[in-house]
């Protein structure tokens, strides 16, 4: 996810049977030239166990921005799954599943810079299974300790249904753990995941964005989740733009269009508050 996932989200979700949080998508080479960049990811005692997300094209950037980070995380992930159009432009992301040299090569420069567990994110080739395979092949040769593969390719709409026989093609393809990701919105569709491809784990987003307790068997976010958000989201410095995209998410199954529209609109903490005190009960406790 990109610019969510912060540390007051992550840290909710914990709650809710979550084993493992991942950070935003962060860009190595800021992240690795860039002070100001860095302040953008924060933890603490409780953010335990996090995998950091890089997205990355250089494998000396790479390995500067892992060991920056090294000693504040569990993993480092190198996106090569990301959608985006920016992202593809910018040679990062999906784009690298055209390139498995270029993977392979940024995967050694980790493992050779630190000493922590490694892992990437990838999607199914839009065209050829094959390339899939061999990419991953690549990558698990070089020693990442784990892949999360997305059963989907970067052209399908979000609405289109996952490709289970290419996630277990791709687990059965490897002697390292696969997560898989894609369409998991409830506890159902993750239990039928795991039924479908055998993967040592699921990964959900857009699913968690929408309910954080999806993982608990919730099928809409509870109102505790909710106040703890806020709670957390203020305690920690969360951006007010970030809270209130993180409640319009949260929030979506309870408000109505004509309320939506209403909240959307809302620009200041004090005004969030005061809504969400009002409709629905949740209180700012600090």
């Amino acid at each position: 996810m990109v610019r969510y996932s912060k540390c007051a989200f992550r840290e909710v979700i914990r709650d809710y049977s979550v084993d493992i949080a991942y950070t935003p998508m962060i860009l190595a080479d800021v992240f690795k030239s860039s002070e100001f960049a860095r302040q953008d990811y924060t933890t603490n005692d409780r953010d335990c166990p996090v995998v950091i997300q890089f997205a990355a094209h250089d494998p000396v950037d790479l390995a500067q921005a892992a060991q920056i980070v090294a000693p504040y995380v569990d993993g480092i992930d190198l996106n090569c799954g990301c959608p985006q159009k920016w992202a593809y432009k910018e040679g990062i992301g999906a784009i690298l599943s055209e390139h498995p040299e270029t993977v392979k090569e940024m995967v050694r420069a980790v493992k050779t810079a630190v000493d922590i567990p490694c892992s990437i994110k990838i999607r199914k080739h839009p065209t050829d299974l094959r390339q899939t395979i061999e990419l991953v092949r690549r990558a698990e040769k070089m020693g990442i300790d784990w892949l999360t593969v997305h059963g989907r390719t970067r052209h399908q709409k979000s609405t289109e249904p996952v490709d289970y026989a290419a996630i277990k093609l791709v687990q059965e393809s490897l002697s390292i753990p696969v997560f898989a990701n894609g369409g998991i919105f409830t506890l159902d569709d993750a239990e039928k995941m795991y039924r479908e491809t055998n993967v040592a784990g699921v990964m959900s987003a857009r699913g968690l964005l929408q309910n954080p307790a999806l993982f608990a068997g919730y099928k809409h976010t509870p109102l505790q989740c909710v106040e703890k958000y806020i709670n957390l989201a203020l305690a920690y410095g969360t951006p007010t733009a970030i809270i209130h995209h993180h409640l319009m998410y949260m929030m979506e199954s309870f408000m109505s269009s004509v309320e939506r529209k209403t909240f959307n609109c809302l620009t200041s903490i004090p005004a969030i508050l005061d809504h969400m005190s009002f409709y629905y009960g949740v209180e700012c406790t600090l």
